[in-house]
């Protein structure tokens, strides 16, 4: 996101005025607003962009998130992504503490970006190319100490195995001999991407191109190749590439202004990262770089912000979180294992005749009749309101609790481009909820026939670090608030209570086991190792990679912080005999229990008795029953305690 923008001389806003701020009141109506604003800095409505380019398709996702969750981009173009790398022999000296060396540091960031591609979107288009080598290799050799490794073509796993190929020293050596170091002409490299471009007929609707390089001047001061690389540069953005550079740490410092600053592009809008001035020095850093570039930041919809009466500003509706989920499974055809696309037809029941959607009725069944509507009538019902937000007052903020948060919340950020004057009223809008720490209450309609939500607009200032990268954009936070039928009263069990002995020893381990979270630190276990299996499988491995679950709790760690305050625990609330880890009595029998019903006499019977039974036919089973000891090589008594002849058992005969 960009940073809070300053309306200049011209366009400041006299917030001051207005008073104190009442529940519910804005501190600023719109006539005073508007009143505030030359007749130059007036909203003027622009045409809103059409958002009919969505469709959905992710039907995995549950509840009321699948609203943001599931908005997907029909192919209006791929984006593309052309990685320009350094070969120099620069590139390929190891840091200090054999930490690995900036060609290294590249290979692993592309190769990373290899992977989430076939992961996350397998349509894009990715290259690799290398100047300032000694061989040549591209279209008739025409550009000289220009390698181009990777065509502009969709990832998979052959160019990651490429990739790996030129990692650690043995791929510093591979690369030495195929590719080798010479001179360098950064205009002509820029040259050769161009073609790359202009060779894809596809349609694309990103073009980005990232320099990797530890040199700050590649040309060593020759001014000519300076020149041409910086006007080849410009003609590359004319044509809407984007150029970025991903500049590596080197001995004395990486100085931007000698060279790179006139190569790169401006950012292409407020909500772009920019360039940055300090070089790369860890592979995670330069990792989180390119993914914040790599991927072009787009809203899940452009709605307005209607402040009051004639009073509307345009705003755009990101999404900061969203859960992962394993991609849904693709249906192949067997015979050559092409994709298989479904259609879905209505036909009459009668006549068999293919049904129009016009010849469709909707039916409701009400009161035992059959209510049929046609489907405008329907979307009629459906609809409450048209898209946008619609501000209804303010609150405080202790007035937000936890539980009202239901989901994710979604981000607004001001969308200058749709209306002129967006971005200075938001600004002031931020900075008085900010000061008076209220919260803005507005009315959210997503999408038509869709049904509204109430949002609560948290405020938030920007934040940025030391180097003056940005850690929080400015704008609003969308909390999802829920109805009144959502919050139930609960009829909570009475338990017995803790005395304060036990609740302060808790507080003193709560205390020791207390951490910082941060949601980054701990990946779904199950989802890494569905991909790491993929890996393995797309590219031959004997095994998949191991992963480390993190969710599981470090019981030595704890044991080490805590040292006897377990025990302490356990004494203040077990009794004296109490072992967790020893096993239970045996459970007695209900009738035990209860001092039960008397048990059943066992039957004592004599050899002759029984002989007798057996001679009539009228012994069939006979349970506790006493048998004399004598009377074993006549009769058997089987595993469940029934009483057989012994001959039965040679003639397969049972009494």
């Amino acid at each position: 996101m960009g940073r809070e923008s300053s309306c200049g001389p011209y366009y400041q806003l006299r917030t001051q005025k207005g008073g104190n701020c009442k529940v519910g009141i804005p501190p600023l109506s719109s006539q005073e607003l508007t009143s505030h604003l030359p007749k130059r800095a007036r909203l003027v409505r622009a045409p809103m962009a059409q958002w009919n380019d969505y469709h959905h398709e992710d039907e995995d996702v549950d509840g009321e998130e699948r609203d943001e969750s599931e908005v997907d981009y029909k192919s209006t173009g791929r984006d593309s992504l052309v990685f320009l790398v350094d070969a120099s022999k620069e590139m390929f000296i190891k840091g200090e503490d054999e930490e690995p060396s900036p060609f290294d540091m590249t290979m692993q960031c592309v190769r990373s970006v290899y992977t989430s591609k076939i992961i996350s979107s397998d349509k894009d288009l990715v290259a690799l190319v290398f100047y300032g080598t000694e061989q040549s290799k591209n279209p008739r050799n025409s550009f000289k100490h220009v390698y181009i490794y990777h065509d502009l073509d969709s990832p998979g796993a052959r160019r990651v195995q490429d990739v790996d190929g030129l990692r650690g020293e043995k791929g510093a050596q591979v690369a030495g001999e195929t590719m080798g170091s010479g001179n360098t002409n950064l205009g002509e490299a820029l040259w050769c991407c161009s073609n790359l471009y202009s060779d894809i007929k596809l349609r694309l609707s990103h073009k980005r191109l990232m320099i990797f390089t530890c040199r700050d001047t590649p040309h060593g001061g020759d001014s000519e190749r300076d020149r041409q690389a910086r006007t080849k540069a410009s003609d590359l953005k004319e044509t809407g590439v984007v150029i970025d550079l991903m500049h590596l740490m080197k001995t004395g410092g990486f100085d931007v202004s000698l060279f790179f600053c006139d190569v790169v592009s401006p950012p292409e809008d407020e909500a772009e990262l920019g360039l940055q001035m300090e070089p790369c020095g860890k592979l995670e850093d330069l990792k989180k770089r390119v993914r914040a570039k790599e991927m072009k930041k787009r809203s899940v919809a452009r709605l307005n912000l209607c402040l009051g009466e004639g009073m509307n500003v345009a705003v755009g509706v990101y999404i900061t979180a969203l859960q992962a989920r394993k991609p849904n499974a693709i249906k192949l055809y067997r015979d050559n294992n092409e994709p298989v696309r479904t259609k879905t037809r209505l036909y009459h029941t009668q006549t068999g005749s293919l049904l129009l959607p016009s010849d469709t009725k909707r039916v409701q069944v009400y009161a035992g009749r059959q209510i049929v509507m046609e489907k405008d009538e329907v979307d009629v019902i459906k609809k409450f309101s048209d898209p946008g937000l619609e501000l209804i007052g303010f609150k405080p903020m202790e007035r937000l609790k936890l539980h009202h948060h239901l989901r994710s919340a979604v981000f607004i950020y001001p969308e200058e481009e749709l209306v002129t004057g967006s971005a200075c009223v938001f600004t002031a809008l931020l900075r008085r909820c900010s000061v008076r720490n209220v919260f803005a209450l507005c009315k959210y309609t997503r999408i038509r026939n869709s049904p509204p939500r109430f949002l609560a607009l948290v405020p938030q200032r920007e934040e940025v670090d030391d180097g003056q990268a940005q850690i929080a954009a400015p704008g609003f936070h969308g909390i999802f608030l829920p109805y009144a039928d959502d919050i139930r009263t609960l009829d909570t069990p009475q338990l017995p209570t803790a005395s304060e002995p036990q609740v302060d020893k808790m507080k003193e381990i709560v205390h020791k086991l207390r951490f910082k979270y941060r949601s980054d630190a701990f990946e779904n276990p199950v989802l890494q190792q569905h991909y790491r299996n993929l890996e393995a499988l797309a590219l031959d491995l004997m095994a998949p990679e191991h992963i480390e679950d993190h969710t599981m709790p470090n019981v030595n760690m704890m044991d080490q912080r805590l040292g006897s305050l377990a025990q302490e625990f356990r004494d203040l609330v077990y009794p004296a005999d109490y072992n967790p880890e020893g096993k239970t009595g045996p459970k007695r029998k209900p009738a035990e229990a209860a001092g039960g019903a008397e048990k059943k006499p066992k039957l004592e019977m004599s050899e002759d008795e029984l002989r007798g039974h057996v001679q009539k036919g009228t012994l069939v089973t006979i349970k506790n029953t006493f048998v004399p000891d004598d009377s074993s090589k006549y009769f058997h008594v089987t595993r469940d305690g029934a009483l057989v002849l012994a001959s039965s058992i040679r003639t397969g005969f049972t009494c």
